[in-house]
């Protein structure tokens, strides 16, 4: 996406795509619903954890560990093989990303580094910091152009200026060009799209939508599937006003059905309280 140019808001400005204040509006009455619901009330601390094991396999499922949600609650060993580390990538990521909020804003690369210290959880020195010159990249499942060095720290430092600047988009908007940024320029050596979904989500959270973080988008995206996922998001790189709006609406469609996971689980929890 660019940042440059006479536009002042440029996330703004995307807000008033064709259809996108649709989607806005879709995204809000599901959220609403789920926060209005009689267990949310009594129950949210449960909703929130529910939803955040849920996110998180349904992140892991689109970075290639699709496993079942009750192999995640049985399993505690999570670095035996490369599905398993990225399943232990994104609880993680699930777990930290809310210790993060109050620093979004003033430093967002600071959070994102961070994002990528935890999911790789080692201290090689290539982690927690940007690809430079002649580093590849450990995302197969994303096979779009690779950005060089230059263009990542470029735009990067663009993306960051925005959120620190703060825009009047809506969240669905700023969520989810963050998200396309950090997918498609791949900045990490590795767990990109984990860590551009955690960042999503601490979007979402820190802009009062979702405060309790009980809408996982990741369990949208992951129902929609990952071809679908991928065709939005070449939308996205296309950087054309359709191709932008497809990829907002798509990611809202996935904060709706994220939503409609977790009303599901408070209508399980009021009938086993019934």
């Amino acid at each position: 996406m660019s940042t440059t140019g006479a536009n002042a808001d440029p996330l703004a400005a995307l807000g008033s795509l064709p259809g996108v204040a649709d989607s806005v509006e879709s995204v809000r009455k599901s959220v609403d619903r789920v926060y209005g619901h009689r267990v949310m009330r009594r129950r949210s601390n449960e909703i929130t954890s529910e939803a955040a094991l849920r996110g998180a396999r349904g992140s892991a499922a689109l970075s290639g560990a699709d496993w079942a949600l009750e192999e995640v609650r049985r399993r505690s060993d999570f670095g035996v093989d490369d599905e398993a580390r990225v399943m232990g990538a994104a609880l993680r990521l699930t777990a930290e990303a809310g210790q993060l909020l109050s620093i979004w804003r003033q430093s967002p690369l600071r959070v994102l580094a961070r994002l990528h210290l935890v999911a790789a959880a080692t201290d090689e020195d290539e982690i927690g910091r940007p690809r430079q010159a002649g580093e590849g990249v450990d995302e197969p499942l994303i096979e779009l152009p690779l950005p060089g060095a230059a263009e990542i720290s470029g735009r990067l430092e663009g993306l960051s200026e925005l959120i620190i600047a703060g825009s009047s988009a809506p969240a669905l908007v700023t969520a989810a060009v963050v998200q396309g940024e950090l997918l498609a320029l791949r900045p990490f050596v590795s767990y990109n799209g984990l860590v551009a979904r955690a960042a999503a989500r601490i979007v979402l959270v820190g802009s009062g939508l979702d405060p309790k973080s009980v809408c996982p988008a990741e369990v949208g995206h992951a129902e929609l599937g990952r071809a679908a996922y991928l065709a939005a998001l070449d939308g996205y790189v296309s950087g054309t006003p359709e191709g932008m709006a497809a990829w907002i609406a798509h990611c809202g469609s996935a904060i709706e059905l994220g939503a409609r996971e977790s009303t599901a689980v408070c209508e399980a929890l009021q009938r086993g309280a019934a």
